[in-house]
């Protein structure tokens, strides 16, 4: 009877030894298993962590911008309110501004006639005064609109209105003063070669051929021969410089002359530029034949004409000013 219990109380020992075994074995896999857990919570806390401190830093950033948007909105604001009071208050002038513009251009024509001499920009200055003046329905602009009509009508018919054409063909000239070859440096034209003669039989004088071969190369040791300037002037290099440059200011003068309308002075000028041109340098070079033909054009031109003036429309348009300033604007506002 003994054996069996002993049996039995093995047994039972071994079953228990056996789940105390499997129980061990599941706690230490228990622990493994919430280490691991805990170690990803970890991780997981600390990454949200950063995420929370990174969402502080944008909504930091954001509520920066927000500000900086909020102060462009209230600057676009404020430059809203100013532009509206600009364009309240140029709507209330627009007559004033016309007028100021069309006086502008007046002046900017007599500057053109005055300085410059040039109609073609004064005619455009005040075509465009004319068209300002068009789109307005002032009967008051009536009497100005009249006198710049006449001011048109008048400069295009103005003679010798091409001062910038005449200015440009002298500007030519003086641009290629520096190119223009010197009567002393012409050369004499080569003469040209004889074709070979064929050979001449044994019968032929040997001694008369040999004497005609010798005349002729001691006639081009020595070669004469006309030029057409009697007299060529012989300069010296920093000569030449200073006849070029002395050229060009007496052409520069009558480009000047030209724009003062000083018809004296401009055919002067040109005279004695045309005489340097045929003293000093080569007349059978094409570059000289050109630069004294545009000389001799322009020494045929009248520049002395008188230019119409400006200043009646101008003092009648300072005058509609004035009479709007002191009645208030009339009824432009």
């Amino acid at each position: 009877m003994r054996r069996p219990a002993l049996l039995v109380a093995a047994v039972a020992i071994v079953i228990v030894v056996a789940q105390w075994v499997d129980t061990r074995l599941q706690i230490g896999s228990l622990q493994q298993e919430l280490a691991r857990r805990l170690g990803e919570g970890d991780a997981v806390a600390k990454e949200g962590r950063t995420l929370a401190r990174q969402g502080q830093e944008t909504m930091a950033a954001l509520q920066a911008k927000v500000g900086a948007l909020e102060a462009k909105l209230a600057e676009t604001q404020s430059q809203a309110v100013a532009l509206e009071a600009m364009y309240q208050e140029i709507t209330s002038t627009r007559d004033e501004r016309l007028l100021a513009e069309v006086e502008q251009a007046v002046v900017i024509a007599m500057q053109q006639l005055q300085f410059a001499g040039n109609v073609e920009a004064a005619l455009i200055a005040l075509q465009g005064a004319d068209a300002r003046l068009t789109r307005s329905v002032q009967p008051q602009f009536l009497p100005v609109r009249k006198l710049i009509a006449r001011d048109i009508e008048r400069l295009k018919g103005t003679p010798g209105a091409n001062l910038s054409g005449l200015s440009l063909k002298i500007e030519s000239v003086v641009a290629a003063v520096d190119t223009l070859p010197l009567a002393f440096e012409q050369r004499p034209r080569a003469v040209a070669a004889k074709p070979a003669v064929a050979t001449r039989p044994a019968s032929v004088d040997y001694w008369r051929e040999l004497g005609a071969d010798l005349w002729r190369e001691f006639r081009q040791l020595v070669r004469i021969e006309r030029i057409d300037q009697g007299d060529p002037a012989l300069l010296a290099p920093h000569q030449s410089y200073f006849l070029r440059e002395n050229l060009k200011l007496r052409l520069l003068n009558a480009r000047m002359a030209l724009l003062q309308r000083d018809g004296k002075i401009f055919r002067e000028e040109i005279h004695q530029a045309r005489e340097q041109l045929a003293r000093y340098f080569d007349s059978s070079a094409k570059p000289v034949k050109a630069a004294q033909s545009t000389l001799s054009a322009l020494a045929t031109t009248d520049v002395s004409f008188d230019l119409p003036g400006l200043a009646e429309t101008l003092t009648a348009l300072r005058n509609l000013k004035f009479a709007r300033e002191r009645s208030g604007g009339g009824t432009g506002r």
